[in-house]
């Protein structure tokens, strides 16, 4: 434990270019308690370096570009492959696991070694990697490369320690799985057709051991091409020519025909003792038509042939559908007997595979399940009723049923939340599931004991919300809520601002929610606020909307004052606070409203409507469209139960709502909130020429805004798809295995990690709200635009030109002077924008005595405003009386726009902002127990009794931190957090039973600081901004948990927290649990005879090394994985890792102390021989002579 004490005698900040506030300014004078002073502060500081660590946890929702599926029939568990590399395992729910690849190459293929706890992976770089299911973390053991072929198939038959590899080049390799070594033993392409053959075959599409006998392995070739090769007499057995080319084949489980797919979307059936040609050709898609010609299908490109006891047998394809029905979405087909049964997908099919009881491929196999992988979805279908239900996904597989376009993330939430969410959400799900058991039900996994309530809340593209219990690594959705509902439906040709955003006009850009009232506001694409109120009734409401005109008429100017190193600015004096408005007017507005104004870009259902159970909306904010000019986008909001008010603001001003009277309490300019004691000289610009010369003029505006609009936000959660085939975006993405994988932490920001876009960012060593609001910057203003969802709307630029998104990234690229960070370099256009509030209890003036209700409002230009609030504390005054509001003028000043606000008392504990404990609205009346407000007030006076009062304001901007003491405003402590990037999330959030600032840079680097005193106590290197969608959604929570989504349909968690980390192990599932094989079916004594000596084949007799010799070294290399004792030593060290390490050398000293016993029982064994054969001599020479022998 660290004891901290500041001192203002010879002290130093933590940055050079900080300044410490005075005494002299600390208090007014002529207030009758003194204020504390920086030598009157005592924090005991518990958090040290050792606190952290970081590391991935669990990762949740669909594998975004799925490639390969497996699935281990003993096991039951599966796995899909993707195409940056990743490797998903799911089993029953709670077991779900991702492995990272290296290289990041897409996996082609996967084999389980079955019930062997092992999973087999061919990648893109054709490397075949052997993975280790063993441990809570698969690791790799062993990985093979193939240096002059490219894999095209794989097949490891059942209890097989020689893997089938098929090559693009016709040849098929055998591997050992144990050591991972290339066998001697090839099948050349050009000796298993016939010499006579002119053509190549193609590359090798299958490959599987007949059932009636194992030395007899099946190739096919893409051609048209099948061969049974004698794998002992090594030669084939037969050759199939056929015209069409081969996607797959299929056994009968008696090993007496085949069945194959093909690209004329034909089935063809083959037995094996007449080859000439198939015995059975169907097209099941193809319809003779008039001319008695059959219809042209598409290919069949997987076939499953599956025997059943009680049954028909199943023939299960995907594709072969005709070609001149357009608009037929991908479709699996159930042939079972005479009945077909077409099941229609509503993604492309990746892959599918048939469910069986028995893993035995000579046995019957009794289909139960059919999984198919699409695209986007995972569906399972039950096989064992005829209506083939699906079964009810338990994995949340649907995060990306919509756009996720923000997050937030809710840490150690009330207990009855999560029960109340998930029995209303309930109601609302679908039936017609299948009633059976989840058929992928593997591994173990238990609640582990450092659970807590946790929320994950996301947005979406089309309005809706979606509420997930997060709680102990797993994620299952709780609710949903659509915003859409409250709106009516744009209709086509209904005005032209629905016209310009009807593809995603209730996109959500951010939400906000107080768990402890479940009051919850949500802020759309649209310049719209939707307020909700929770109730387990359901009622009849009418939607109150209010209409805010927040648009600043006047260009202003900023050039730099007088007062430039950050100024400790007087006391608001002979400056009257601004008035509040009680209507929504235009802040300076200087023409009267009139028919230049138009209405908001969504209507408002006006009818009462009937509203289920659960969220309902209580009030609708929108904004205005002014002068034929769209509202600029919100970029913040807050919103506090206990005073019952919502403020939000944006590039034009802010505005403060009282939502219990549904007024407009303040809608004022940025300009205006400063008042008297304004930092900036702001010149008016002369007024614009033809700013509305005709209509088509101003329609070509707002086409271009909605544009702009609708790229950003699509761009936000799209730009994965356009960034995934960089390469450079893979590699930065590029997951590995937490406790495997060490990520260097060091205290400074290496330039050389930052991407190519960052890197101009951080050349210009400009702050990213000033890229946001710089014309020159386009590409980079664009970024920004994304991440605080702000339009800074350019009349002369876009009522002359068309937004054009390559050509601004071009100008972006071609930029490359240097500027400055201070604000005298903010181009002569730049506006201000709010970029964070927060209600609190607080110190709105410096000679206020007790602290009293304020919002603390930051802004891009770096300055902190204090607004102090006088809210009647009576529940009937409060709901007749109006709130007063009065700005005091600015605080201070930070480099870079503020991003966060948090308070602390003076023991350095974090002040929670009050709230009104939630109450149902729509209850039946009690007259006993009237419906009364109660309030939790948090005051920064209540906690101090020996420090007297006053609390800490902990500021943070995208460059630096700062610590203040209230009501003084004196700055005790300051931190540069970045000079060569800059900030995108920074929250204060508790760990290990204290608090501190923890930040998320664009150059990747997460940094945690300890408060008050700005403390570095890690700084890791993680995971460099490749696009916006990280920055958009990555946040931070209590416990040193985060998120961010890893793809456009991925959630990956994080933990900073080096005492989660070394619990991980406990809390993940086990993938692997012993079970015994299911032995073999007798196969009877006429069987065996008649079909063949099946089991009598050695293959480490032909494939080993003795027999078939060594393979050419250049044809592959083998790399050892670090799956072994190296790859298990943890990267961040700690306690788990060195238990880690003594618990293998535990298990090495053991395994040495096993094979000592084991040898020394040999010699004992052969000492006693030896006696006893020299006894038996002795007894034999005992009675002869000498002469006898």
């Amino acid at each position: 434990m660290k004891k901290f004490r500041k001192v203002l005698d010879g002290l130093t900040t933590s940055s050079p270019g900080g300044t410490i506030g005075s005494p002299s300014c600390g208090s007014a004078a002529g207030t009758p308690t003194a204020a504390p002073t920086p030598r009157e502060i005592d924090v005991q500081e518990t958090l040290t370096s050792d606190n952290f660590q970081l590391c991935k946890t669990v990762r949740h929702g669909f594998p975004y570009q799925p490639t390969a599926l497996a699935f281990d029939p003993v096991q039951k568990i599966l796995a899909i492959g993707s195409r940056s590399g990743g490797v998903r395992i799911l089993g029953r729910p709670g077991v779900d696991c991702f492995c990272q690849h290296e290289s990041g190459a897409a996996v082609l293929h996967l084999q389980f070694l079955i019930n062997e706890g092992a999973l087999v992976t061919a990648c893109a770089d054709d490397t075949l990697h052997l993975w280790n299911l063993r441990q809570r973390r698969p690791a790799v053991l062993h990985s093979l490369k193939f240096n002059r072929e490219r894999i095209t198939f794989c097949h490891l038959p059942f209890q097989s320690k020689w893997l089938y590899v098929g090559t693009e080049r016709g040849n098929t390799h055998i591997v050992n799985i144990e050591s991972f070594i290339l066998s001697g033993y090839v099948i050349m392409w050009n000796k298993a057709i016939e010499l006579s053959t002119k053509t190549h075959p193609g590359p090798v599409v299958h490959l599987s051991d007949s059932p009636k006998d194992e030395g007899k392995l099946l190739i096919g070739f893409e051609a048209g091409t099948i061969v049974q090769w004698d794998l002992r007499a090594k030669k084939a057995d037969f050759r199939i020519y056929y015209d069409e080319a081969i996607h797959s084949v299929s056994w009968h489980h008696e090993g007496k025909q085949f069945m194959c797919s093909h690209s004329d979307g034909s089935l063809t059936l083959w037995n094996p003792r007449n080859t000439t040609k198939p015995f059975q050709v169907t097209f099941p898609h193809g319809k003779i038509q008039k001319d008695g010609r059959k219809e042209s299908c598409k290919p069949i490109l997987k076939v499953e042939y599956k025997t059943s006891r009680s049954s028909e047998p199943f023939i299960i394809f995907s594709g072969g559908l005709s070609y001149d029905k357009a608009g037929r979405r991908p479709a699996l087909t159930i042939m079972h007997g005479k009945a077909i049964t077409v099941l229609e997908m509503g993604y492309p099919i990746v892959e599918f595979m048939v469910l069986c009881e028995t893993p035995y491929n000579n046995e019957v196999q009794e289909p139960y399940t059919v999984v198919v992988l699409l695209e986007k979805d995972l569906i399972v279908v039950d096989l064992t009723q005829s209506s083939f239900p699906v079964f009810e996904n338990p994995y949340p597989m649907d995060i990306h049923e919509s756009p996720v376009t923000c997050t937030a993330y809710f840490a150690d939430c009330p207990p009855d939340i999560i029960p109340i969410l998930y029995s209303i959400g309930a109601k609302h799900k679908k039936t017609g599931y299948s009633h059976k058991e989840w058929p992928v039900g593997g591994g173990t996994w238990t609640l582990g004991s450092h659970t807590y309530p946790e929320i994950i809340i996301t947005g979406h593209a089309d309005g809706s919300i979606k509420f997930w219990d997060a709680s102990a690594f797993t994620l299952q959705m709780l609710y949903k809520l659509k915003t859409s509902k409250v709106f009516e439906k744009p209709k086509a040709g209904e005005g032209r601002s629905a016209e310009m955003v009807e593809e995603d006009p209730f996109a959500v850009q951010m939400v906000s929610w107080c768990p402890q009232s479940r009051i919850f506001c949500v802020v759309g694409i649209s310049a719209h606020i939707i307020l909700y109120r929770f109730s387990k009734y359901d009622a009849n409401t009418q939607i109150v909307s209010l209409e805010v005109r927040l648009q600043c008429e006047s260009e202003d100017v900023i050039t730099p004052s007088e007062n430039e190193n950050y100024p400790c600015f007087s006391e608001q004096g002979s400056h009257s606070p601004q008035p509040h408005h009680q209507h929504p007017v235009s802040p300076g507005s200087r023409t009267p409203e009139g028919a230049k104004d138009r209405g908001p870009c969504l209507k408002v259902k006006e009818r009462v409507v009937r509203v289920p159970p659960g969220y309902q909306s209580d009030l609708v904010i929108q904004l205005l469209w002014v002068d034929g000019e769209p509202p600029q986008q919100i970029t913040s909001l807050d919103i506090n139960s206990a005073y019952g008010l919502l403020a939000f603001g944006n590039c034009n001003g802010l505005a403060v709502v009282d939502y219990l009277q549904k007024t407009v309490i303040l809608c004022m300019s940025t300009v205006d909130l400063y008042g008297a004691t304004d930092p900036y000289q702001r010149l008016t610009r002369s007024p614009r020429r033809n700013r509305q010369s005709t209509s088509e003029h101003c329609m070509r505006g707002l086409s271009n805004f909605y544009s702009d609009s609708k790229k950003r936000i699509r761009t936000s959660y799209q730009s994965l798809t356009e960034l995934n085939d960089n390469q450079q975006s893979v590699d930065m993405e590029r997951s590995k295995s937490p406790t495997s994988v060490h990520y260097p932490t060091s205290l400074h920001n290496d330039p050389r990690v930052l991407p190519e876009p960052v890197a101009s960012l951080r050349a210009s060593h400009c702050s990213p709200v000033f890229y946001l609001l710089d014309n020159g910057h386009a590409s980079r203003r664009a970024m920004l635009q994304q991440l605080h969802g702000v339009t800074m709307y350019s009349h002369d630029e876009h009522h002359t030109t068309s937004y054009c998104w390559n050509e601004r990234e071009s100008r972006e690229n071609s930029f490359s002077r240097s500027r400055s960070s201070s604000v005298s370099s903010i181009d002569r256009d730049t506006k201000e924008a709010i970029t964070t509030l927060q209600f609190g209890e607080s110190y709105g003036r410096k000679s206020d005595v007790l602290p009293t209700p304020c919002l603390w409002v930051g802004t891009s230009l770096g300055m902190v405003l204090l607004i102090p609030l006088s809210i009647p504390t009576d529940h009937e005054e409060r709901m007749e009386e109006a709130v007063t509001v009065g700005p005091s003028g600015a605080v201070q000043m930070l480099k870079g726009s503020i991003l966060r606000f948090a308070f602390l008392d003076c023991m350095g504990a974090l002040i929670q902002s009050p709230y009104e404990v939630w109450r149902d609205l729509n209850a039946p009346e009690d007259p006993d127990r009237p419906r009364r407000r109660k309030l939790v007030h948090f005051s920064p006076s209540s906690s101090q009794d020996a420090n007297g009062d006053g609390h800490l304001a902990v500021v943070c901007s995208e460059r630096q931190a700062k610590v203040f003491l209230m009501p003084s405003q004196a700055c005790l402590f300051v931190h540069n957090i970045t000079e060569s990037s800059f900030v995108l999330r920074a929250d204060v959030v508790s760990v290990c039973n204290s608090v501190c600032l923890a930040c998320f840079c664009a150059n990747g680097h997460v940094m945690t600081l300890s408060l008050p005193s700005l403390r570095p106590l890690m700084d890791v290197n993680y995971l460099p901004l490749t696009d916006m969608r990280i920055a958009r959604t990555f946040c931070f929570t209590n416990g040193g948990q985060a998120l961010y989504l890893s793809s456009p349909t991925e959630i990956q968690r994080i933990t900073y927290s080096q005492e989660m980390c070394d619990n991980l192990q406990e809390m993940l599932g086990e993938l692997f649990t012993p079970i015994e094989t299911p032995e073999a079916q007798n196969r009877g004594f006429l069987k065996g005879f008649f079909g063949g000596n099946a089991h009598a084949f050695d293959r480490e007799e032909l494939f080993g090394e003795a027999a078939a010799g060594k393979a050419s070294r250049s044809l592959a290399q083998h790399i050892p994985g670090q799956g072994g004792v190296e790859g298990m030593k943890m990267a961040a060290g700690g306690a788990v890792g060195e238990l880690a390490r003594a618990r293998i050398a535990l298990d090495e000293r053991g395994q040495r102390l096993g094979e000592l016993e084991e040898r020394t029982a040999l010699m004992m064994t052969s000492a006693e021989s030896f006696s006893k054969h020299a006894h038996e001599l002795m007894l034999k020479c005992k009675d002869k002579k000498w002469y006898q022998f």
